[in-house]
């Protein structure tokens, strides 16, 4: 199998077959996957082609047959108080007898040119293998916390002003709430119509809605569920008040006698347990989504420093495993008001950190004193300081998948 044959381009409409062909069998979705959620074949396919117009798709050819791919969609997220284009990457799969001949290196090198090019500075991705993707430069940003509650653990009944109402899944209610609460939340998703494709693209018919309205009819919180087997499951619940979660934990224990059990998952850095009377529930905490910063000098032109009343300087050496831009001696610049400025130096810096450290460290889900601890950030204590200063630390919240 000569390797020199192989021919890297985008992915067309006309080859959306051959596309699919390869997510379904590289990810393993079987005729039985597609039956549990209520699809057919060529609904999935249907369903799907939207977002692959959307998408710059990239892949690997075999003359006229597609090898290999991977599949960006131009999203938003909000970090801290400022919006980035992302790039959502996914989709990213080989043919087995085509694996060592180094097509997905080049692939995601790519990939990530072409994010530059777009201005998607910050790239997302669920991980199917955090040491893969950590070797190419993403690192670990988000958790999930996954609860059980039994039936008798659920919170008693409090008194709210405001009431539930039942809504379509699909409906502007859902859709307000979440926009409310990913303006104010570091690390959200801007869903959009693509987003919200991919947010419910694996749920099946009988997934349901309830939205929270205050007492001056205003919209402040969301649960997505849906009950099988006297388990309630819940997708997502979004809230922009204590009153609001108060009413929607109402809602769901008013099902007390239909049910045996509520299991669901958390995006936040606050187990739920806490919350409860009860607080001997089960939860199990996990690694969630990955990101890793496209072009640094870009990235930090935008990021959101916490304002001082003097400059601060740091003088590094940054290391990424495939982007050259992001690769040398830099100087950062933090101005009082808290806007920063990247430069290039000939110099070579003792300080040390890499791509992966500088992404989970701007991003607030590991802190600077931490990555430095555990020899991640190589640095002094006074620049450790500095840093702890002038960085944000708030945990990112993301609970979609794609």
């Amino acid at each position: 199998m000569k390797k020199d044959k192989f021919t890297l381009k985008k992915v067309v409409v006309e080859q959306v077959e051959q596309y699919n062909q390869l997510l379904k069998y590289v990810f393993q979705v079987t005729k039985h996957v597609l039956q549990e959620v209520g699809w057919e074949e060529k609904e999935i396919l249907r369903a799907k082609l939207p977002n692959f117009q959307q998408a710059q798709v990239l892949g690997w050819f075999d003359g006229d047959e597609l090898i290999s791919q991977c599949v960006v969609y131009p999203m938003k997220v909000r970090i801290f108080s400022q919006i980035y284009d992302m790039g959502g990457l996914t989709g990213v799969g080989t043919y087995p007898e085509y694996a060592n001949h180094g097509l997905m290196n080049k692939l995601l090198e790519r990939a990530l040119h072409e994010m530059r090019d777009r201005g998607q500075y910050i790239s997302y991705l669920y991980p199917y293998s955090i040491p893969f993707y950590r070797h190419k430069g993403w690192e670990i940003i988000s958790d999930k916390i996954t609860y059980e509650i039994q039936d008798y653990q659920l919170p008693k009944n409090k008194k709210v002003s405001g009431e539930i109402r039942r809504v379509p899944v699909t409906g502007e209610e859902i859709k307000e709430v979440y926009n409310k609460f990913s303006a104010r939340t570091h690390g959200a998703l801007i869903r959009d119509e693509l987003a919200w494709n991919e947010y419910f693209m694996w749920d099946s018919d009988d997934v349901n809605a309830a939205v929270y309205y205050s007492n001056k009819d205003e919209l402040e919180g969301y649960l997505i569920y849906w009950i099988a087997d006297e388990v309630f499951h819940l997708k997502e619940m979004i809230f922009l008040n204590e009153e609001a979660r108060t009413g929607l934990w109402n809602f769901i224990s008013a099902h007390f006698s239909m049910i045996s059990k509520v299991v669901g998952q958390t995006y936040t850095d606050e187990p739920l347990a806490f919350l409860l009377e009860d607080a001997k529930i089960k939860e199990d905490i996990s690694p969630y989504f990955m990101a890793r910063i496209v072009d640094i000098k870009e990235f930090i032109a935008r990021y959101p420093f916490k304002p001082d009343n003097r400059k601060r300087v740091w003088n590094f050496t940054l290391s990424d495993p495939l982007l050259p831009w992001n690769q040398g001696s830099f100087t950062l610049t933090i101005d009082r008001n808290g806007h920063g400025t990247i430069e290039p130096s000939p110099k070579r810096f003792r300080d040390q950190i890499d791509i992966q450290t500088m992404t989970t460290m701007l991003l607030g889900y590991k802190n600077p004193d931490y990555l430095n601890k555990i020899g991640r950030l190589r640095c002094s204590e006074a620049t450790v300081d500095m840093l702890e200063d002038a960085i944000e630390q708030q945990t990112p919240y993301f609970s979609d998948y794609f």
